[in-house]
């Protein structure tokens, strides 16, 4: 037998390394001599670094570097040594769980330590950027980050803008001389599964300025704010791309990217697919097993369960889920490779005790799935 064991992180409680593992273990009680791969996953949200660097030997690396509200923070990144690749989850930076409820605040965050932290990745010599940009506290434009690479950003008296997606209100010029040249040298990958354009009703500041503090008057400000930001990109860049799917994006941070940055947008478990070699662990498996805290609808929106299914149904290769919970319309997802899904709580349990215990129900789950499919192939 060779399963393969991709999941994703179970939020608030286990990495993807952790819950692979769990699995694992379990599955060896009733399968002791399986070739078990454990390949931990990620879709470029939270545990994108920890997933990629578990599964290719990376090294972990650390830059003070300025956080959303100015201060400064220990942010995390991933270098793969062999590629000249870094890996970089801009909420490291830049993410929401940087600043405490009371204090948000989507007109003043910013994105400079993103742009630091892009920074540091090309004193290091990268050659290649994956930056993913899941769970941002900002909604700037990806302004900050750009200026911490070197754009200037003017008002009508020749003042510097201060941070914050609100202030670009007030910009006269855009002055990209300082712009780091060593950025044209570089293959930039964004992932995400935003598919978001940077103004208007499903832009980012109507659909993500609100959980980011933004009030309703304050998402109208913020969206003009963008469009103006958007109007004076377009007369000192070669292509508006405001209207691209994803440019709206950790809070139009997607925006330039594409715009300065040339940067490719693609699905965040396809990026991580590739980078953890999934395509050639599934080839010739009789089994995948993967996961994540929630699986319902949502998850077809691109997210890890969704991408492992996708690939395994390439190889013709059988799909079961292990999640925290199955949520409203999670069988929407046995019409795209998923063969099974399987809760984790054993019986009524508070949400802290499923995260207290997910090891041990993980253990258990795995081994039940391990005992029904020798009792099928019987």
């Amino acid at each position: 037998m060779k399963i393969i064991i991709a999941p994703d992180s179970f939020k608030d409680s286990l990495s993807a390394e952790g819950v692979a593992q769990a699995i694992a273990t379990g599955l060896a009680q009733v399968w002791p001599d399986a070739q078990l791969i454990q390949c931990p996953m990620a879709d470029g949200g939270e545990g994108t670094v920890d997933s990629v660097l578990a599964a290719c030997n990376g090294e972990l690396r650390h830059q003070r570097v300025r956080g959303p509200l100015g201060a400064a923070v220990e942010a995390r990144w991933g270098w793969l040594a062999h590629s000249h690749t870094a890996i970089i989850e801009m909420a490291e930076a830049s993410g929401l769980q940087r600043v405490p409820p009371d204090q948000r605040d989507a007109c003043r965050t910013t994105t400079y330590g993103t742009g630091e932290l892009i920074r540091a990745a090309l004193d290091a010599g990268a050659e290649r950027i994956i930056l993913a940009i899941g769970g941002s506290a900002t909604n700037d434009g990806g302004a900050g980050a750009m200026q911490a690479l070197g754009v200037q950003l003017f008002d009508v008296e020749g003042q510097p803008l201060p941070p914050g997606g609100l202030a670009l209100a007030r910009l006269a010029t855009i002055c990209l001389e300082q712009l780091d040249p060593r950025l044209a040298q570089v293959r930039f990958d964004i992932a995400a599964d935003v598919n978001n354009p940077l103004c208007g009703p499903h832009g980012a500041s109507a659909i993500f300025g609100p959980q980011k503090g933004a009030s309703p008057e304050q998402v109208q400000q913020l969206d003009a704010a963008l469009g103006h930001f958007a109007d004076h990109c377009a007369n000192v860049l070669p292509k508006d791309v405001r209207d691209e799917p994803g440019s709206g994006a950790a809070g139009g941070l997607g925006f330039a990217a594409k715009a300065f940055l040339g940067a490719q947008f693609r699905p965040g478990v396809e990026v991580v697919a590739e980078l953890v070699g999934l395509d050639e662990a599934v080839r010739g498996a009789d089994l995948v097993i993967t996961g994540e805290g929630r699986f319902d609808a949502q998850t077809l929106r691109g997210k890890t369960p969704f991408g492992v299914a996708r690939i395994a149904q390439q190889h013709k290769v059988p799909v079961i889920v292990i999640a925290g919970t199955l949520g409203e319309g999670y069988e929407q997802m046995y019409a795209h490779g998923v063969d099974a899904a399987f809760a984790l709580p054993s019986g009524p349990m508070t949400l802290e005790q499923a995260c207290a215990q997910a090891p041990r129900l993980l253990r258990e789950r795995a081994a039940d799935i391990a005992r029904v499919w020798v009792l099928a192939a019987g």
